[in-house]
């Protein structure tokens, strides 16, 4: 989620939901970075574009990329969807 702040993502201890706090330019690693890539490939899958993800995380176009290479994403390429008039 988005807040003043910077972002937050809920965790999960003993069924009982806990935000923590992604402040911006903050170093994440480890098992929390593991953790941000995977939401960020589920989300990024599911249709949200990059710069969407950089926004809602307060994180730049380039970390997002980086993260979601990482993670083994396949991404999309640039641009919109464009349709085909099936009438022309």
């Amino acid at each position: 989620m988005r807040c003043g702040l910077g972002w937050r993502r809920p965790l999960e201890v003993i069924g009982v939901e806990v935000m923590v706090e992604l402040r911006k330019h903050a170093r994440v690693a480890g098992a929390e970075r593991e953790s941000l890539k995977a939401d960020l490939k589920r989300r990024y899958a599911a249709g949200e574009s990059i710069r969407e993800l950089a926004a809602s995380t307060g994180r730049s176009y380039g970390f997002v990329h980086r993260l979601l290479v990482e993670a083994g994403a396949l991404l999309r390429p640039r641009g919109r969807v464009r349709r085909v008039n099936a009438g022309a």
